[in-house]
């Protein structure tokens, strides 16, 4: 069977203080900005950590952490996204959001970035979104 991932595409986080979120994965850590979305007080980034792997951050003014952390999703880089729905689908895991393209209209002159995803439920609650593109 061809391999249907090809690895982790993102993690996302949620926000309340944008500044020193950015800070610290920008400035601390060295990620750079691949490409941002949306406007204050919903702002959103994707920062590449390197090897085409990315912290996606939401800006959320509400947000509390859960005790143990606010990770919010994985993200699973796919070629073949149909395909894996239908298995997830077979499987029995519940999908939140059924494949669909999306455009993500950029706010830093990266240009509109054309992608399809779909969301499930992992077995142990998780929150898993399967993401094809070929610009991040």
């Amino acid at each position: 069977m061809s391999a249907l991932l090809s690895g982790f595409h993102h993690v996302c986080l949620k926000t309340r203080d944008w500044n020193q979120t950015l800070r610290f994965y920008r400035d601390v850590l060295g990620c750079t900005e691949k490409i941002a979305w949306r406007a204050a007080p919903q702002r959103a980034i994707m920062l590449d950590t390197g090897g085409g792997n990315y912290v996606e951050v939401f800006e959320d003014l509400a947000y509390t952490p859960a005790p143990d952390g606010s990770i919010v999703h994985f993200a699973l880089r796919t070629e073949k996204l149909d395909e894996v729905a239908a298995r997830v689908r077979a499987f029995g895991a519940k999908i939140t959001m059924e494949p669909k393209d999306v455009t993500i209209a950029t706010t830093n002159g990266a240009g509109p970035v054309p992608i399809r995803i779909f969301f499930c439920t992992g077995p142990n609650g998780e929150v898993i979104e399967f993401f094809q593109n070929s610009l991040t």
